[in-house]
This record gives structure tokens, C-alpha cells and sequence, in this order.
């Protein structure tokens, strides 16, 4: 009989800015979600960006995500979550991980379409909205959404206590289902996370939370025995000399 593999398992959440109000608040969601025995270890960077609102904000914050999956690898993580819906420096992250690693944004696109032939997503400032259409060309699902929502304030807003920013995600998703013709909505951006069971409920179609949608992913990785594959592109980086800051990041 071929030897069983561990049910528990330890999930590295890494919220790549430096909110740690926010980094609780998706460490909470992932917990509620994740089956009895996962461990979620949530994580962000020292130093970085508060919030990431942008390209220039998304560079800064690749490499803290790099150094928060090497430091999840030599931990002997079972799985890393990139809990920002840009999903920054994903590729470069699968490349230096053993274990999988997933972006809340592929993450949450990947489960809309199991449970609807089109989505609507939506997020936090209209600049981000070029980045999710990116993201949607790049993952291949972009002919599965219909279209893409802003609430017009900050990622910070989700965490300053008004509920301003919740009632806009709220009055959003709304919309969408009214007048996308979307069987499922999207929420992008992490923040929004403790929101898609309760938006769920009330509009009777799949609200997608991507950290939850992460958790059973990996989840579901580890129970088939799949990681991320060293063949290709994806195989560790080439070995040279990093000076500087970057010199933690060899392997």
C-alpha cells in the first residue's frame, strides 16, 4: 500500500504590503475556510508599501513576497498565498518555491469560472482596473468576464473602521448582478476578504473571496501530491552572485 500523505498542512499567507491590520483580517478568512488541521501562517514584509495601488507599488512589493517565500521555504511551508489581487512577483515566487505557490487573483478567476460562465470583479481605485484587465488576458479569462467594477477609494479604507468602503463593495456587487448578466462576482482586492460569505448570502449568487479560494486550492495540491514543477521556467534561478539587499534571496 503506498504510504499516505500528512493530513495536516502549514499554508504561508503573505500579504505583500505592510498592513498588519489587513494581513489579520485575510489570516481570519483563510482560518474560517481552511479544513481542520491546516495551519495558516500569515506573514507580511517590514518594509515596503502600506497599501498596493499600482505598478510601481507591485515592484516594491515583489521582493518582500521573495523573501517571504524563501523565508516559508526554509520553514517547510506546505504551500505560500500571494494575498494581493495583482498577485506580484508570482512566477518569480514559483520559481524559488518548492511548494505551490498561488495569487488570490488567479485563484478567485480559476473558481468563478468552475461555478459560472462569466464573472464581473470588483476592486478598490480605477487605476487597478488596468492591472486586473492584465491579469485577465495573462490567466486566459478574459472572454469569461463581463466587466469591472471600482469603488473609487483606497485599499486602506477596508481597514480604517467607517464601513464606507464595505457599503461601496456592497453597493457594487449589486450592480453587477443587475446589469452584467454575471453569475458570479469577484472581489479584488484582499481587504475585501471577511466580505463574500455575507455577500453571498444576500445576493443568491458566488461572491469569491481569492484567500479563500487560495486555502482550498493549495489545500487541494497537497492532497493529489502536486507542486510547483522544476522543469522549465519554473526551475529555481539560475545560481549567481546578488549583492546588496538581494543577497538573502540566493539559494
Amino acid at each position: 500500500m503506498a504510504e499516505s500523505f500528512p493530513r495536516s498542512l502549514c499554508i504561508q499567507l503573505i500579504n505583500p504590503n505592510t498592513s498588519i491590520g489587513m494581513t489579520e483580517v485575510m489570516a481570519a478568512t483563510a482560518r474560517q475556510v481552511a479544513a481542520p488541521g491546516t495551519e495558516i501562517l500569515a506573514v507580511c514584509p517590514e518594509e515596503g508599501a502600506p497599501s498596493i495601488e499600482g505598478h510601481f507599488d507591485e515592484a516594491i512589493a515583489a521582493i518582500g513576497v521573495l523573501q517571504q517565500v524563501k523565508a516559508g521555504r526554509e520553514a517547510g511551508v506546505d504551500g505560500h498565498i500571494i494575498a494581493c489581487f495583482g498577485d506580484p512577483g508570482l512566477f518569480a515566487a514559483r520559481e524559488i518555491a518548492r511548494a505551490p505557490v498561488v495569487g488570490i487573483a488567479e485563484a478567485a478567476m480559476h473558481m468563478a469560472t468552475l461555478v459560472a460562465t462569466r464573472f464581473s470583479v470588483v476592486t478598490t481605485l480605477p487605476r487597478t482596473l488596468v492591472i486586473a484587465r492584465h491579469l485577465l488576458h495573462q490567466y486566459g479569462f478574459e472572454r469569461h468576464c463581463a466587466a469591472l467594477h471600482a469603488i473609487d477609494l483606497p485599499v486602506l479604507s477596508l481597514d480604517d473602521g467607517s464601513g464606507i468602503a464595505q457599503q461601496k463593495v456592497r453597493d457594487q456587487c449589486i450592480k453587477a448582478k443587475q446589469h452584467d448578466g454575471s453569475g458570479a462576482i469577484v472581489l479584488g482586492c484582499g481587504g475585501m476578504a471577511d466580505l463574500a460569505q455575507e455577500l453571498t448570502l444576500e445576493l443568491g449568487i458566488p461572491v469569491i473571496d481569492g484567500v479563500s479560494a487560495a486555502v482550498r486550492l493549495i489545500e487541494s495540491l497537497h492532497a493529489l501530491r502536486l507542486t510547483t514543477s522544476k522543469f522549465g521556467d519554473l526551475d529555481y534561478p539560475i545560481s549567481k552572485p546578488l549583492s546588496g539587499r538581494f543577497k538573502g534571496l540566493n539559494n
